[in-house]
């Protein structure tokens, strides 16, 4: 082949590479997404998680599963996903308590085996008032009846819990602490099984959030005696709040959604932008107003700011309390 016909020939081979598709990295999701629910069924997580996953499997084409990974109060479900591949298939639905972990491993001197620095806020769902409730076979018709009662008694009354340091032993301890009594703590794994120890009167007590708890209340089978908002909650207009009652003590539960530290950006766009078309469907908004629940949704510009400034209240929460056995 003489040099004319090598570079003639060089020329087409390289027009028709020219020609060839460039594979780009595949389109987000291009699996099944899985939200890690850190607690056992029943819990703020599992319903509020359970109709979103719901509503956003049709906009994502893809499946949407839940995958539940319970264990000290939310901190097994939140360190698989901190150490999850950052590409946006495995996510994590938490709720307040993700921001207290790393304070209470310093209180006991561990090193915390992850931070918040270790998530990418996307966005809260919803922000619900919490509610104190008794199981209705008690004897306790009002705060007061309970609060009397605990003071003659102490360490006699059994309060549940999700867990030490979590979601639903902070507000009961910081009640405890606001009213100068001493309840005896039965922590569990979760929401679902705290819930279920009061219904079963292996507990008298327990700080609820109100998504969990109302049909519970409705059905007659606990007794709603103080939330935990600044006002009286619209889904239970009866409950006077705490500090109706004297006692300076508010505490929200909210839920949200987060990706692991390193997720591309690219790929956290597409969720917030998913994330905001489920949250808005009618079918989640009426979910969540059947559970007793209030939507309060935040994208992650705003999310993120609120979430380090609740953090200083949960971590202050945690300081308050200091150490505590079960």
């Amino acid at each position: 082949m003489d040099r004319r016909q090598f570079v003639a020939g060089s020329t087409a081979a390289i027009a028709t590479l020219g020609t060839l598709p460039v594979f780009a990295q595949d389109a987000y999701p291009s699996r099944t997404v899985t939200l890690i629910n850190p607690f056992p069924p029943g819990g703020a997580a599992d319903v509020v998680g359970r109709p979103f996953a719901a509503m956003l499997e049709p906009i994502v084409k893809q499946p949407v599963v839940i995958e539940t990974k319970a264990g000290a109060a939310g901190a097994v479900g939140a360190q698989f996903a901190a150490s999850a591949k950052p590409d946006g298939h495995t996510l994590l639905i938490h709720i307040v308590s993700i921001s207290g972990f790393a304070e209470v491993d310093k209180l006991f001197g561990r090193e915390p085996k992850f931070t918040r620095a270790d998530f990418i806020p996307i966005a809260r769902f919803t922000e619900g008032p919490m509610v104190l409730v008794v199981n209705a076979e008690t004897p306790y018709k009002t705060l007061k009846d309970l609060v009397d009662d605990a003071k003659k008694n102490p360490d006699k009354i059994i309060f549940s819990s999700s867990g030490l340091y979590g979601a639903l032993h902070l507000p009961t301890q910081l009640f405890m602490n606001a009213a100068g009594i001493k309840m005896r703590h039965l922590p569990t794994n979760g929401g679902g099984p705290a819930l279920t120890a009061i219904l079963g009167n292996n507990s008298q007590v327990l700080a609820s959030s109100i998504a969990a708890a109302n049909k519970h209340i409705a059905a007659g089978k606990l007794r709603a005696l103080a939330s935990y908002s600044d006002k009286r909650a619209a889904s239970l207009p009866d409950v006077p709040t705490m500090k109706e009652q004297g006692y300076d003590v508010e505490f929200y539960l909210w839920v949200g959604l987060f990706a692991p530290k390193g997720t591309p950006e690219a790929v956290v766009k597409s969720i917030r932008e998913s994330a905001k078309a489920a949250v808005a469907t009618d079918k989640f908004q009426a979910s969540i107003k059947n559970l007793g629940d209030n939507v309060r949704y935040m994208d992650q510009p705003d999310f993120a700011k609120f979430w380090d400034e609740d953090a200083k209240r949960v971590e202050a929460a945690v300081k308050s309390i200091g150490k505590v056995q079960g």
